[in-house]
Parts: C-alpha cells; sequence; structure tokens
C-alpha cells in the first residue's frame, strides 16, 4: 500500500537527471574556486629577490664584480648567498659570496671564452637567507663576457 503511491507517481524520474547535472557543475565550479584559492597560499608572503651588478659587461681575465642583492622594492638585502658560474663563458668552478649589510657581495673571477668566442655569459643565482620569505624563482641578470 504505501508502495502504490511510488509505482504511480512518475514525477521523480523525470527532474533527478537535470538535478544530479545541476549539482555536479556547481560542485567541480566550487570545487576549481577553492583549489585555486589554495594553490595561491603558499606564496602569498614570498617575495623576489634580484642581483644589479655594478658592471653588466665584463672582459675575459681577472675581473672584481660588486653584486647587490635586492628585493622587490629595490631594498638591500643581507645575508643572501650569491653564485656565479658558468654559462656560454667559462670560469673555474663556482664563485660564491655572501651579501653584507649593504646588500652588496664582492665575486673574483677570471672568465674565460671558447676559441673563435667573442662573447659569453656568466649565470648568478641567489640562495636567499634561511629562515626569511625571500625566494629567487625568476631568471637573474646575467654577466656579459668580451673579449679583450
Amino acid at each position: 500500500m504505501r508502495f502504490e503511491a511510488f509505482r504511480s507517481d512518475d514525477r521523480a524520474i523525470e527532474g533527478l537527471p537535470i538535478r544530479l547535472v545541476i549539482a555536479i557543475v556547481v560542485g567541480v565550479a566550487s570545487l576549481s574556486i577553492m583549489m585555486s584559492m589554495l594553490s595561491g597560499v603558499g606564496t602569498l608572503g614570498t617575495t623576489e629577490l634580484d642581483v644589479e651588478p655594478d658592471e653588466e659587461v665584463i672582459g675575459t681575465g681577472h675581473n672584481s664584480v660588486d653584486l647587490t642583492v635586492i628585493d622587490d622594492q629595490g631594498d638591500p638585502v643581507e645575508g643572501a648567498t650569491v653564485i656565479v658560474s658558468s654559462g656560454t663563458a667559462s670560469i673555474d668552478g663556482v664563485v660564491n659570496e655572501e651579501s653584507d649589510a649593504d646588500g652588496e657581495a664582492t665575486v673574483e673571477i677570471r672568465p674565460e671564452l671558447r676559441d673563435n668566442q667573442d662573447k659569453g655569459t656568466l649565470d648568478i643565482d641567489i640562495n636567499p637567507p634561511a629562515g626569511t620569505e625571500y625566494e629567487d624563482q625568476r631568471e637573474n641578470t646575467e654577466l656579459l663576457v668580451i673579449d679583450d
């Protein structure tokens, strides 16, 4: 007797598929909004670092280059490790120095170019100070080395 009402009622099946489709669409849209909000949480408190060399073009042979580590506001950053390595120009090994209170680090390098090469670059990376909100994700300025 209780089931007779369900057997004779044709309306329930008509609205069910469209309600499921609406629920799934709304659920997926809500989930995508929440995921995009969560993916940005880790980057809210970070500041990108960059390096400014006193000279962007240097010659082969011995060079003393002053590099200033700055944040995205242009303020100097103390305690960052500046790493200079071979790019299309080469140096013997890797050179690193820590930035002082003015954000400056002086590196002593002796870049060389290959035969028949008149210019090349040296790569500069920054290792941010430990325990800070700084990061170095973007590519930094390169040093251009020209044949003397």
